[in-house]
């Protein structure tokens, strides 16, 4: 593998299918592309000021690096990444890629970043600003997650999340076989549309969650006093700890909870309107 220490690139593809490169304390000025169509590429201590620097690349290694604003759009039609200890200035990252590992990241520009990608391992990766991390991305697995990025995970399939911190509206909405373990959900209008949503030893706090859910799971569950109108449409099992305030209209299932607020059952019910609803012990 080529070594390329201390130096700078600018200008449009300056190391354009390049392979078998390890880049220590390099500097991509603005420009375009500059490491596209690469296999085989390990950056380290670098920083990364150009557009589009890491497009067609496939197999590489980024540690210890700085994106600015300018390296936006830095990782797209990529697969096999592995990227650790680096923080990310730049908006839309990580796009229609396969097979990334992501460890002890942080972005602070969390616009579109993960979009239509498969094969995403995460730990301990922190979210800031932005809209729709993770849209329409697959086979995702995360263990260390905070985020106060904008309605995160839509329309995702096959994840496993432990240990996340997640604060925003709409999250998880349209999701199909999602499991979330030790978790604090935050923000009104949780998991709507969902299909195989579990969650378990999860607190949950915002209005209206968890409506419209199909075949939804809880299990050891724990709810703000601000939650109402749960349930909504919902077909669900749901093991509650503690009080929920308000129940409305779920339409099949069972949930139990230590103390239940009200229920609202009205004529707005859909069929086949049977949910078993109970205070624990009664």
């Amino acid at each position: 593998m080529q070594l390329i220490k201390d130096k700078e690139f600018g200008g449009e593809r300056p190391l354009f299918a390049s392979h078998d490169l390890h880049l220590d304390n390099v500097t991509i000025l603005a420009g375009e592309s500059a490491i596209k169509e690469c296999t085989n590429i390990v950056a380290t201590n670098c920083k990364f000021e150009g557009n589009y620097p890491f497009w067609h690349v496939h197999g590489f290694t980024i540690r210890d690096c700085y994106f600015a604003v300018g390296g936006r759009s830095a990782l797209w039609y990529c697969d096999h990444l592995k990227m650790s200890d680096t923080l990310i200035d730049a908006p839309k990252m990580f796009r229609e890629m396969n097979d990334i590992d992501v460890e002890r990241v942080v972005m602070n520009d969390a616009d579109e970043v993960f979009w239509r990608c498969n094969g995403i391992r995460v730990k301990d990766l922190t979210l800031h600003g932005g809209t729709y991390p993770f849209m329409f991305s697959r086979d995702i697995y995360v263990d260390g997650l905070e985020s106060d990025s904008k309605y995160v995970f839509q329309y995702v399939k096959d994840v496993e999340i432990h240990h996340a911190k997640i604060t925003t509206k709409d999250a998880f909405w349209e999701v199909e076989n999602v499991t979330i373990y030790d978790s604090e959900l935050n923000g009104e209008y949780l998991g709507w549309h969902s299909r195989n949503l579990r969650l378990v030893n999860c607190h949950i706090s915002g209005e209206q969650p968890l409506c419209y859910a199909h075949d939804l799971v809880l299990e050891n569950c724990t709810f703000d006093p601000a939650c109402d109108r749960a349930f909504e449409y919902s077909t669900l099992h749901a093991d509650i700890r503690g009080a929920i305030t308000n129940i409305k209209n779920p339409m099949s299932g069972q949930i139990v909870a230590d103390s239940i607020g009200s229920v609202t059952i009205d004529e707005n019910i859909k069929a086949p309107a049977d949910c078993v609803i109970k205070e624990r012990g009664l």
